[in-house]
């Protein structure tokens, strides 16, 4: 079952106010602004990260879209002491950025894998079955293929996270193309179609799909 929750504007951003950014949040989300091409997600969508990677007591998560190190932060801080992020980015230097921001926050690098290449060549070396957490934020028209990725990856009662992803919405200030609208709506489909995940569509951050997948927890 797929549900939709409508908040007012108003609403939305008095919840972005509850959860204010330090200055490591706001100097990357700075970084981010000036090279383009990686969107931040913004402070409600990444309190949410934050909250399900402590909720489930995430060890191992993977995120598609390095970006310059907002996700990345608030997937950190929600996860267990020791946990590992593997992100993974084709842009350089976003993950130079990225990088930079981890350490701003006080992660150690032994806290982050930080892997360049594109996504779908990278995932199939990660291994089956050994991730709490997968948060897709990446090309918009790879989505169906993250999520084949994300289902042999979680281990069962993990998530997986798609941002950007109701109708109208590319995750920047550009309108999505045809191919991109149609990409988001098919993934919004399969994951509500499929039995095995357990699935919540958010309206924060332009659209956060979420699923669990079913079969027990993975702690």
């Amino acid at each position: 079952m797929e549900v939709l929750i409508s908040i007012s504007a108003a609403t939305l951003a008095y919840i972005d106010d509850f959860l204010p950014e330090d200055d490591a949040l706001i100097s990357a989300r700075r970084n981010a602004a000036e090279v383009g091409g990686a969107a931040p997600v913004s402070p409600l969508t990444g309190g949410t990260l934050r909250f399900l990677a402590a909720a489930i007591g995430a060890r191992s998560v993977v995120e598609i879209g390095t970006g310059c190190g907002t996700s990345g932060i608030w997937l950190l801080r929600g996860m267990r002491p020791g946990a590992v992020l593997t992100t993974v980015d084709s842009e350089p230097e976003h993950q130079r950025l990225a990088r930079a921001a981890y350490l701003a926050a006080g992660f150690p690098p032994s806290r982050y894998r930080l892997i360049g290449g594109l996504a779908l060549e990278v995932l199939p070396r990660l291994a089956d079955n050994a991730y709490d957490m997968v948060f897709c934020d990446a090309d918009r028209l790879e989505l169906s293929a993250y999520l084949a990725s994300a289902l042999r990856l979680l281990r069962p009662g993990g998530i997986v996270l798609f941002n950007s992803v109701l109708p109208g919405s590319a995750g920047t200030e550009r309108l999505p193309t045809d191919a991109e609208a149609a990409a988001a709506a098919e993934v919004r489909e399969q994951v509500r179609a499929d039995e095995r995940l357990t699935q919540l569509l958010l309206p924060i951050g332009n659209g956060l799909l979420v699923a669990a997948r079913q079969g027990g927890s993975s702690s």
